[in-house]
């Protein structure tokens, strides 16, 4: 693939990843707050939000689909941060590679590394909140 190519999917994803985060932002002020900090007791769900109508913050009622997508909006936080990530990642590599020739790692092995831990931590965090999320449709 060339470079401009690269570049154009690269700033994409970023504005992507960057979108959502907006997205995100906003639904947690409408809604109050978002699901994997509220909870579910006695068939009624509910979602909490700090320094939004509160300092403390409040837990708030919600539709089971508001607090269904509140979640699922929380746990594909951590994919747009894994994707905005590594497509800096790969904005940065030409440098990073030119930069480090001669050191403690080569570059090649420098990006290697960072990128397999991006995608570990974002996977381990989004498969937590999975867990958590399925969990709570349990009780």
């Amino acid at each position: 693939m060339d470079r401009r190519k690269r570049t154009k999917i690269c700033v994409w994803l970023i504005l992507l990843g960057l979108g959502n985060f907006l997205a995100y932002g906003v639904g947690y002020s409408l809604i109050g707050g978002d699901a994997p900090n509220g909870s579910v007791r006695e068939g009624k769900y509910f979602v909490r939000g700090h320094f939004i109508h509160h300092l403390s913050g409040q837990e708030q009622e919600v539709s089971r689909g508001v607090w269904f997508y509140s979640y699922l909006h929380s746990i594909s936080i951590w994919p747009s941060i894994a994707i905005v990530l590594l497509a800096l990642f790969a904005l940065a590599r030409p440098y990073i590679l030119a930069t480090y020739q001669n050191g403690m790692m080569k570059g090649t092995t420098l990006v290697t590394v960072i990128s397999t831990l991006i995608i570990f931590v974002t996977s381990l965090i989004m498969i937590s909140f999975t867990v958590e999320f399925i969990r709570a449709q349990a009780q």
